[in-house]
């Protein structure tokens, strides 16, 4: 297997509306880098980084650069050899997760293509739908409940309600929707904008209406996490404080969560992930596959590792739904807020660009 090309094409794609997160400004687009690998007997696969100041943390410039750089590399490895070529790549990478994400999901795509299968199904094949959350962004408690009933309409079971800057008023917000729409399960995310105390509080007042609060208190402070995790009467989900298996150890010896939303584009890929998972599984604590804002390339990565796996309790895979003009052309299908494997190989997803 010999790769003849590997093509670097950033892309500016922007968001039908602005969204709003705790502690930071609108984010109106995203740096998306897809890379294309052409191997001499005909095959084509895809891979793709998002790169994001407040997102992922990493420069879009730097990134394409340096992705740039690998590409020129790759041609000399053998990509069927992942664990060979990706150490090989390493030291051009120069610990960016985004670029090792895109390169890595490049060379899954291009195993499953190899192998006829879907990479679902390479991977475990543990099932072959998930339901997953939808997002409702920071918006005031009348913008909530109607953004919830547009969802609802959609098909979506599953809310995930952003907040982290007003703890009553997240409350109320998430009574709000409760009261409107009983049925639908409920998830609120802080983005780490909590104290330990407010969180509790939060948790306490909220235990009949959410399923879970992910990442109540600020991502570097582990003790106030374990604190909150101790004390709450629903589960915690660590998500900006896991960045990769090293971090997902540490959580997980800690007892410091009860579950663990890990995201592609932020940990460095398929096989980072995979890794995080199996620490997740080991210690008994549930895992989320979640997602940035980012194309249906990474969320059909996403959906690979989440499928594959009976860790994975939680599917949190919709950051393409609200993009403009993404090039993807997914193989997987939304009906009715569950994600379906299609039987393509790969990836299962071509790219129009």
């Amino acid at each position: 297997m010999q790769i003849i090309k590997a093509e670097v094409i950033p892309v500016q794609i922007k968001l039908s509306q602005p969204a709003r997160l705790a502690g930071l400004q609108e984010i109106e687009g995203i740096t998306a880098i897809f890379v294309r690998l052409e191997t001499r007997d005909g095959h084509n696969a895809w891979g793709c980084t998002v790169a994001h100041p407040h997102l992922t943390g990493e420069n879009p410039e730097k990134v394409i650069r340096i992705c740039r750089h690998c590409a020129d590399k790759v041609p000399d490895l053998n990509p069927l050899n992942m664990e060979y070529s990706l150490a090989e790549l390493a030291p051009v990478m120069k610990g960016s997760a985004a670029v090792s994400c895109a390169f890595d999901l490049a060379f899954y795509d291009l195993l499953g293509l190899v192998a006829d299968l879907p990479l679902y199904r390479l991977l475990g094949g543990y099932r072959n739908r998930i339901q997953t959350s939808v997002t409702i962004a920071l918006s005031s408690e009348l913008e909530s409940v109607e953004i919830a009933g547009k969802r609802a309409r959609q098909g979506f079971r599953i809310l995930k309600i952003k907040g982290g800057i007003d703890p009553e008023e997240d409350v109320r917000r998430v009574r709000a929707i409760r009261r409107a729409f009983p049925s639908l399960t409920l998830r609120l995310d802080a983005d780490g904008g909590y104290t330990v105390e407010q969180a509790l509080e939060v948790a306490r007042a909220l235990r009949a209406e959410l399923e879970m609060l992910e990442q109540p208190t600020p991502a570097n402070d582990l003790e106030a996490l374990r604190l909150v995790t101790k004390n709450s009467p629903i589960p915690i989900l660590a998500d900006q404080s896991l960045a990769g298996p090293a971090s997902a150890l540490e959580l997980a010896a800690g007892r410091v969560v009860n579950g663990m939303s890990v995201k592609l584009a932020t940990c460095g890929g398929l096989r980072c992930a995979r890794q995080v998972d199996a620490i997740a599984r080991a210690a008994h604590i549930a895992t989320m596959v979640g997602c940035t804002i980012e194309p249906a390339l990474l969320i059909a990565a996403g959906l690979s590792l989440a499928l594959s796996s009976p860790n994975v309790r939680y599917g949190d895979l919709d950051g393409h739904l609200d993009l403009l003009g993404d090039p993807t052309v997914a193989g997987f299908r939304l009906e009715e807020g569950w994600l379906v494997a299609s039987d393509v190989p790969g990836l299962g997803c071509t790219v129009s660009i």
